[in-house]
């Protein structure tokens, strides 16, 4: 077997196969300073270009975001807008509402007291009323009864009813002007219950 040496070396002794150098290159003098700081600026400069196309590139990107943000932003204060309108108009059908109700109740106030005390007049022997006065929270109530038992039994009655939850005697006197039967004439005072 031949062998060639192409690398051009003397090949040493006592070492098996062949020595391998490696490349190297010189650049010698690359100009005078002024070469290299010019050399340096470039770099600077280019690197420098770079990350303000970079930061511009971002701007852009924001600017975009920004006018996407403003315009969903007037497109929600539309919709808030119309939604405090429907809001207004939603308070104010409820106040109309609540104004009729008000009424419908007090409409019906007088006539469910009248016929609560009616009622219960009724349903007590030897009762007989003379004047009734709403006067809001409290009513009046003047009578005549034939015996005080009567208008224990009155009082007893008016307040099974519920509609009233005090019940006084404001006052009570044997009646005068009847000589025939004993009579008493009675005033009590009631306080509605609270609906």
């Amino acid at each position: 077997m031949i062998r060639i040496n192409l690398l051009g070396g003397a090949k040493p002794k006592g070492k098996k196969g062949p020595a391998i150098s490696m490349p190297s290159f010189e650049f010698g003098n690359l100009g005078g300073p002024m070469i290299q700081v010019a050399g340096v600026l470039l770099i600077a400069v280019a690197i420098n270009a770079g990350y303000w196309y970079q930061l511009d590139r971002e701007k852009k990107s924001i600017e975009v975001k920004a006018r996407v943000a403003e315009q969903k932003n007037r497109e929600l204060a539309e919709i808030k807008a119309k939604y405090l309108e429907r809001q207004k108009q939603a308070d104010s059908y409820k106040r109309r509402v609540d104004v009729i109700d008000q009424l419908r109740a007090n409409q019906t106030g007088p006539v469910n007291l009248l016929s609560t005390i009616g009622d219960t007049v009724n349903s007590t022997e030897a009762v007989w009323l003379t004047s009734m006065q709403d006067q809001g929270a409290n009513v009046a109530i003047d009578g005549t009864a034939l015996s005080s038992d009567a208008v224990a039994n009155l009082i007893s009655n008016l307040q099974k009813t519920g509609y009233f939850r005090n019940i006084e005697i404001k006052e009570t006197s044997q009646d005068s002007a009847v000589k025939d039967m004993q009579a008493f004439q009675f005033t009590l005072t009631c306080e509605k219950a609270k609906s």
